[in-house]
């Protein structure tokens, strides 16, 4: 596989950092290599090196298992109790709502869709992933996604204008409050992400948004659905390297931990600031990146 251990850390930093940060880990990932040729050649993800497919795609989803293993460790008390809720349920023959047993079965309800989607349209979609113009112009798509959040949260607390903080507050729904039916419709947004520049993260803060979820929760839950949709498309795509010499290995393993650390720091820090921060700053990054990446990559084309 033609690639070096810079070219391999920048990647594995950019997939830790962008995979929680609602700005599409996947759209930078194809879009850096595409404004900058010097670092990552022309072929970079289409050659065919790979037992002649393309090592690009492997090794982004390869780096995936680093932020779901993160994710994992950071959120562990929340993964027990999905494995409690389950042993429990079939134990008992019993569901019980609005309880964090509850909670184990919204995270696996809200995969559902995502996992369905990604497998059916698996072809088509990953023909996408080689066009940094179809990511980044995705990528303003995305800011207009996180800034429409937004707007339907303000819409929704125009009503308690006059209210209390600690009333405004009230008024959101906890996690454990939701429907299957809304956790499949929080899924459906999270779906979203199939498509190069859509963030992840992103579309399933917006879709919690819209059943009345805090930023702060459903910041919680976007992480918690992501973990298995995340560890699943590395998976998947690790057998397409077997067979790679040791220092092939290697690097992989090296991107692996490196992006581990940045998705758990990136983690950390969000959780902090979604208890009072909003997508908006955000979205106007997306808008920004995504338009200059657009000028960028048509003015190299015309040269």
């Amino acid at each position: 596989m033609h690639i070096t251990i810079w070219q391999t850390i920048l990647l594995a930093l950019l997939q830790g950092v962008t995979e929680l940060f609602p700005i599409s880990s996947l759209g930078h990932t194809v879009i850096i290599p595409g404004l900058f040729p010097q670092v990552f050649p022309s072929d970079f993800a289409t050659n065919t090196a790979c037992g002649g497919q393309s090592c690009f795609l492997p090794l982004v989803t390869a780096l995936h298992l680093g932020t779901s293993i993160a994710l994992v460790i950071y959120f562990w008390r929340d993964w027990l109790q999905v494995l409690l809720t389950l042993f429990n349920s079939i134990k008992n023959a019993e569901i019980k709502r609005d309880s964090e047993e509850w909670v184990g079965w919204l995270i696996i309800i809200g995969c559902i869709p995502g996992g369905i989607i990604g497998l059916v349209l698996q072809e088509p979609l990953t023909k996408l992933f080689s066009s940094a113009i179809v990511a980044a112009a995705f990528l303003v798509v995305n800011g207009s996604i996180l800034l429409a959040g937004e707007a339907m949260r303000k819409r929704a607390e125009a009503g308690r204008v006059f209210a209390s903080a600690k009333e405004r507050e009230a008024s959101f729904r906890s996690l454990a409050s939701l429907s299957w039916k809304e956790a499949i419709v929080v899924g459906l947004f999270q779906s979203l992400a199939l498509i190069p520049g859509i963030s992840r993260s992103g579309a399933t803060m917006v879709g919690g948004l819209g059943v009345r979820l805090s930023h702060e929760d459903a910041a919680r839950y976007s992480f918690l659905l992501g973990t298995p949709l995340i560890a699943a498309a590395g998976l998947l795509e690790v057998p397409q390297l077997i067979g790679q010499n040791g220092q092939t290995w290697l690097l992989i393993i090296t991107g692996v931990v490196i992006s581990g650390i940045a998705a758990f720091l990136s983690t950390k820090f969000l959780t902090k600031y979604f208890e009072k921060g909003r997508l908006t700053p955000f979205a106007i990054y997306c808008w920004a990146f995504g338009l200059i990446s657009l000028g960028v990559l048509f003015a190299l084309h015309a040269s």
